[in-house]
């Protein structure tokens, strides 16, 4: 930003220095050029001066032009030139100073009836001077545009490093950095983001520390009624009827990996920094989803089935991954139809990209319509009479580990997730391409 900043306002100062100092460059040029004309003028009328106190009778004869009292007042190098009247010829003439002017400049005075005077002096020293001119004012107009340029890299640095010193303390905030910052920056916009960002960060710390403790109350009380539930099971398990055993120790393996998910989802949550995740095997922690959802979509009369690459590593949590993919199974036994199919593979998103881990669940139902398919990862919508919970939870556990869930196709349904900023695959593994 401050390399933006600093450049729109030096295009601001050359194009501002361009319009007004090359106008200046030139005034300064025919300044010097009017004052050594003035001063010309100013010598011809002292000549003119003299030679008419010589003037007598009806005219002067050359004889009687005394030319030495005008040459003191000829500049240096100077020609003059001086046409009269006289008694036996219409004019007559009379050269004082140097014989010839090189590159002359050339001032004319006309004294009426009494004649004329025309003075050349050399340009060269005019020119040395207009010369000089164009150098101070250039030096000037220099100076004032360097003088600008500092006030403009100070502007640039003193709007900017407090705009990105307030950037990285929001992200810190997104990081779950709550510490105050007392820092203030002697602008009052940027100074009330940072109180915003104050309030803001007391906020958000107060509403975690109630958040965390809620989870770890409930997640309590969840283990403590799993723990009875399980206690009254195996209680049955000892039952004579092996139907009854058979089924206590099928809801006790559900009480178990219940109790388990919880464990795993309050660890989860206190988690900060999902980049330092350790790459997992996405088919061996999908397995056990389909597993548990196989016997519901038995009994409607569907099939589940998992296919994918069991090399396929990705940087997720288990837990997080597992509790997303079977809210989409799930989704998919509500409203889906025929058979759900969760497959896994890798997408490239771009050729100088790594390619990305996709778990797509798919069924062969309706799809989703229209009207819906902007809304159903909003929190609390739902067109089936749902909570409308399901779907913003998978996101956000997705999100939770730098992955993102989205509707790839409507009819008939298809949900991808994308895992983690990179994929990661055994030795000699196939990369395939998105189909």
């Amino acid at each position: 930003m401050r390399r933006r900043i600093l450049r729109s306002m030096l295009t601001v100062l050359t194009l501002t220095t361009v319009v007004l100092g090359v106008p200046l460059i030139y005034t300064a040029w025919l300044w010097v050029e009017d004052i050594t004309r003035d001063d010309l003028q100013g010598k011809l009328e002292r000549i003119a001066a003299a030679i008419i106190v010589q003037e007598h009778g009806d005219g002067m004869v050359l004889g009687e032009l005394d030319t030495r009292a005008v040459e003191p007042l000829l500049p240096q190098d100077g020609k003059l030139t001086i046409i009269y009247p006289a008694p036996h010829d219409n004019a007559s003439r009379a050269d004082v100073g140097a014989d010839q002017v090189t590159d002359p400049l050339v001032e004319s005075l006309s004294m009426g009836t009494k004649g004329s005077l025309r003075l050349e002096v050399p340009s060269a020293p005019m020119h040395a001077r207009q010369r000089q001119a164009v150098g101070v004012v250039a030096l000037a107009v220099l100076a004032s545009l360097g003088a600008a340029v500092s006030v403009a890299v100070i502007t640039a640095r003193r709007v900017a490093d407090p705009l990105r010193d307030v950037a990285a303390r929001a992200a810190r905030l997104a990081m779950g950095d709550f510490r105050p910052d007392p820092r203030r920056h002697g602008i009052s916009e940027l100074d009330r983001v940072s109180d915003v960002l104050d309030s803001a960060t007391v906020e958000i710390a107060g509403r975690l520390q109630r958040e965390h403790a809620l989870v770890a109350d409930v997640s309590h009380q969840l283990r403590s009624r799993l723990t009875a539930v399980r206690l009254r099971l195996d209680e049955l398990s000892t039952h004579a009827d092996p139907e009854v055993v058979h089924e206590a120790e099928e809801a006790m393996a559900q009480v178990d990996r219940l109790t388990e998910a919880i464990d795993d989802l309050v660890r989860a949550s206190r988690d900060e920094d999902a980049a330092d995740l350790d790459p997992v095997p996405v088919m061996e922690e999908l397995r056990g989803v389909v597993a548990e959802w196989t016997h519901p979509f038995a009994e409607k009369g569907r099939a589940l089935t998992l296919t994918g690459d069991e090399s396929l590593l990705a940087p997720i949590t288990g837990s997080r991954l597992r509790e997303a993919v079977a809210v989409l199974v799930d989704n998919a036994l509500m409203h889906g139809g025929g058979t759900c199919t969760v497959s896994v593979r890798t997408v490239r998103p771009g050729v100088d990209r790594d390619p990305l881990v996709c778990v797509e669940v798919a069924d062969e139902g309706d799809g989703v319509r229209d009207e819906l398919a902007p809304h159903i990862f909003d929190r609390g919508f739902s067109a089936g009479g749902s909570t409308g919970v399901g779907l913003a939870l998978a996101r956000a556990l997705v999100e939770a580990d730098g992955g993102r869930l989205e509707l790839q196709r409507r009819r008939p349904a298809l949900f991808a997730v994308f895992l983690g900023s990179s994929a990661y695959r055994t030795q000699n593994a196939v990369v395939t391409e998105p189909r």
